[in-house]
């Protein structure tokens, strides 16, 4: 606790000397960045594309697990060894099921992670950019508890990722 209030503390003063400077500072809303650039949309229909068919046999496994067990509810005239191979099938199903749900999870949120640092990337260098481009000498990305519309940059900069873009499909189709 100590320590954030003396960073701020630090940041304050800082803030407090640049503004005497001309300083100019701007603030990247990254979580509106991260929801509405055009390459998280692209990432995210890629995601889906990608794991739509193990996720959609997932869901086809547990449709049939849930009627198998309906079945062995409901089926009174089983012999007990059909009932034992029915139970077993059941446990058998219900365990891989679980297993490919778990690898599935997992295997997403490892390509999520990897496609969201390769934007971050692509975010960082649109923020450099442009503060090079307006003579920023400070851009804030961090959360903050207020940061007035004037030196908010964040639709400039979903500007630039959508320039780039579209720059990046154009020369796609172009190949």
């Amino acid at each position: 606790m100590c320590r954030c209030l003396t960073i701020l503390l630090l940041l304050t003063s800082a803030l407090a000397n640049a503004d005497t400077q001309g300083t100019r500072i701007g603030y990247v809303d990254m979580k509106h960045v991260l929801d509405n650039a055009p390459q998280v949309q692209a990432v995210r229909e890629r995601l889906d594309q990608e794991f739509r068919p193990r996720n959609d046999a997932l869901m086809a496994d547990e449709t049939r697990l849930e009627r198998m067990r309906q079945s062995l509810q409901t089926d009174e005239g089983l012999d007990s060894e059909t009932r034992f191979s029915l139970e077993r099938e059941i446990r058998n199903l219900a365990r891989s099921i679980e297993r490919r749900r778990d690898d599935l999870r997992e295997e997403i949120s490892f390509r999520t992670n990897a496609e969201k640092q390769a934007l971050e990337e692509d975010i960082r260098i649109a923020i450099q950019a442009i503060a090079e481009r307006d003579s920023f000498d400070l851009i804030l990305t961090i959360p903050v508890a207020y940061a007035s519309e004037s030196i908010n940059i964040t639709g400039e900069v979903l500007e630039f990722l959508e320039v780039e873009f579209e720059g990046n499909v154009n020369r796609r189709v172009e190949r």
